[in-house]
């Protein structure tokens, strides 16, 4: 049986070998340029404490949920892959290490089988193919390299050449560790935070009396009134601001931002407080939050996104007993056009908002989100990210979006990780696959070889430091 894999110097690259040509002349030209990552979920905190990582399996295998959801779903239960279990003792990793690799198979033609080779290869130094066989002898080689001091947080963070590292933070986050990083002597990168308060506007969930609470302990403000929920969230955003956040993150099931008047919306905030919201008015109210977060935007200037469109914690039995982020997130039909229209009349236009739209729905591509980016001067498609940041997913959605948009009303690459180790992987995959579409624009005499060159660039450098306004320190 084969013990190593093949990790192909073309890979992702076009078949036709004068296609191919080209795309590796335009891959050159980015293969090595620093990493601009501006929406992801690796901590700052891993970056400040720079603590070796303990083993394979809670590095690779157990906090990613691309991972652990296959397995699950070939028949291996979560706990054996150390989910919800706090710190793994050595025999407790190697089991979990062996699962993984025994199963190696049902990663066959998946982007997590991609990143995995690339990492292993790139990062690890090895070709070695995870299998029952190999199983010991793989996880002994990385963990030999883990107690290494080039394997360590900050060591891997220069290795892999990375400029800019976006983090997702509550607004309640005094971002001390963000502020370590930056004063640090020794630490020439740059990480910034993100503004997520998806949970302070969804006023029907458990505990959300509480986190109004503390937003307004936080903010030195008196949450006990609508108003004062607003003015708690502008200064949150300000205090992000001050601390070098350049966006704000809002994941909800939709993006609809009908407006409300001013006695409705303090109506649905008391009843939200007396803990009597229905769920229809917690829809409403927090569709009019969005609406505001987008008012925000435009006076402080933070990066607006939106991912909607996910069933989170779609198997209660696992999410109680496991939490959330553990797999079970499904994606929903999207909707855009209609849904913001009231915030688009309002600010699409308005020079300083910057609007990222991404989607798990393949069909909304060129049906919506391009011909939103083709008009309003706000708005940009986001690259594609969870289930559709694979190969086909990634040129599928650059077809459907150039056509009608361009290549300027785009993002840029979103790795959307919290597997610091994957980030080089998952930018490279791109990097090619960007080169791969330009080639073929240009063999199909739709692109003259000097603007292919000047957007594969763009797409790496120019889009994400404009769309998120990623100016020197």
């Amino acid at each position: 049986m084969t013990t190593t894999a093949t990790v192909a110097d073309d890979r992702l690259l076009p078949a036709d070998p004068g296609v191919r040509a080209l795309a590796r002349e335009l891959y050159a030209l980015v293969r090595d340029l620093p990493i601009l990552s501006p929406h992801g979920h690796v901590p700052a905190g891993l970056l400040l404490d720079d603590q070796p990582f303990a083993d394979p399996t809670s590095l690779l295998i157990t906090p990613d949920h691309y991972v652990t959801r296959l397995l699950h779903a070939s028949g291996v239960p979560l706990d054996e892959l150390g989910v919800g279990r706090g710190p793994l003792d050595e025999r407790a990793a190697r089991a979990a290490w062996r699962a993984f690799c025994t199963r190696w198979h049902v990663f066959r033609g998946t982007s997590v089988r991609y990143w995995f080779d690339s990492t292993l290869r790139d990062v690890f130094g090895t070709d070695v193919r995870p299998s029952a066989d190999t199983a010991d002898a793989l996880y002994d080689l990385l963990a030999d390299r883990l107690r290494q001091p080039e394997y360590r947080p900050r060591a891997l963070f220069d290795r892999f050449r990375i400029d800019v590292l976006a983090t997702t933070d509550d607004p309640v986050d005094d971002l001390a560790a963000h502020a370590a990083l930056r004063d640090d002597p020794t630490f020439g990168g740059r990480v910034l935070p993100t503004f997520r308060p998806d949970r302070y506007l969804e006023a029907a969930d458990p505990g959300w009396r509480d986190a109004v609470a503390a937003l307004g302990v936080a903010a030195g403000t008196d949450t006990s009134t609508y108003r004062g929920w607003v003015a708690a969230m502008e200064d949150r955003r300000a205090h992000f601001r001050r601390h070098g956040a350049v966006s704000a993150d809002h994941s909800h099931e939709d993006v609809g931002t009908e407006p409300l008047d001013p006695a409705d919306a303090e109506r649905l905030y008391a009843r939200g407080l007396l803990g009597a919201i229905t769920t229809d008015e917690a829809a409403a109210l927090r569709r009019h939050m969005l609406l505001e977060m987008a008012r925000m935007s435009t006076e402080d200037g933070l990066t607006m996104t939106l991912h909607p469109g996910v069933r989170r914690g779609h198997h209660r039995p696992t999410l109680g007993r496991y939490g959330p982020d553990t797999g079970h997130d499904i994606p929903l039909a999207g909707s855009f056009t209609d849904p913001l229209r009231p915030l688009l009349e309002r600010y699409g236009t308005h020079p300083n908002l910057r609007l990222v739209l991404f989607t798990l729905d393949e069909s909304v591509f060129s049906r919506e989100l391009a011909p939103l980016a083709g008009f309003y001067p706000s708005v940009y498609v986001g690259a594609p990210w969870w289930f559709l940041d694979a190969p086909s997913s990634i040129l599928r959605w650059r077809e459907a979006v150039t056509e009608i948009a361009g290549l300027s009303r785009t993002s840029g690459f979103i790795d959307d990780t919290r597997a610091l180790l994957s980030i080089p992987a998952r930018h490279d995959m791109a990097r090619r696959l960007d080169a791969s579409f330009l080639a073929g624009l240009v063999a199909g005499h739709r692109l003259d070889e000097d603007e292919a060159a000047d957007a594969v660039v763009d797409l790496v450098v120019g889009r994400p430091t404009e769309v998120f306004g990623l100016g020197p320190r």
